[in-house]
């Protein structure tokens, strides 16, 4: 049996301690942001905190963490407030969005350790993979995020998660029939 804790609650997977974190994350603790990409630990989409380190969870057995400290992007703010998450929302960064907990986790981790990076530090830093070519956004993101932190500049807060993907339909008049959309 494996223990560490994840996003604050101890956990103790019975699994085999080879099984990559991404794995145990996604599959036994049902914490679907951290996403599969290349399963090479290339890509970036399932980076994750280590003990405060990002790092790529496809390539972490579970048994070589033994009394860590996990945090996913489901941790990183419940409310969408953390300045990254915000700062993203506020420069329109996703576009099929897929890459986005790791490019944020990523992110999160520069600016906890350096709180106003160049974009060659960016560029080092964030090695993600983005098929969309979001990489100018990101900088631009990463920037605002620092000036965030700094203190400043503030956004307007992103919507708080928490609303039924079902109310969020009907909010929308396009998807109401009596506004001649389509209902489903």
């Amino acid at each position: 049996m494996t223990r560490f804790t994840v996003n604050s609650q101890p956990v103790h997977y019975r699994m085999d301690p080879a099984t990559p974190l991404l794995w145990a994350l996604r599959d036994a603790s049902n914490l679907t942001g951290t996403k599969y990409g290349c399963g090479a630990g290339l890509c970036g989409a399932c980076t994750v905190h280590i003990d405060g380190q990002p790092v790529r969870s496809c390539q972490v057995p579970i048994g070589s963490i033994e009394g860590s400290f996990v945090t996913t992007i489901e941790a990183l703010s419940r409310d969408r407030g953390h300045p990254v998450q915000q700062a993203w929302v506020a420069e329109n960064l996703p576009q099929c969005g897929y890459c986005q907990s790791g490019m944020i986790m990523a992110a999160a981790a520069l600016l906890d350790k350096n709180h106003n990076p160049s974009d060659e530090e960016i560029d080092a830093a964030m090695t993600n993979i983005c098929r969309c070519g979001t990489y100018p956004r990101v900088r631009r993101a990463v920037r605002r995020a620092a000036r965030v932190l700094a203190g400043s500049e503030t956004i307007a807060a992103a919507p708080p998660p928490g609303i039924d993907p079902a109310d969020a339909a009907r909010a929308v008049p396009a998807l109401d029939s009596k506004a001649g959309g389509q209902s489903r």
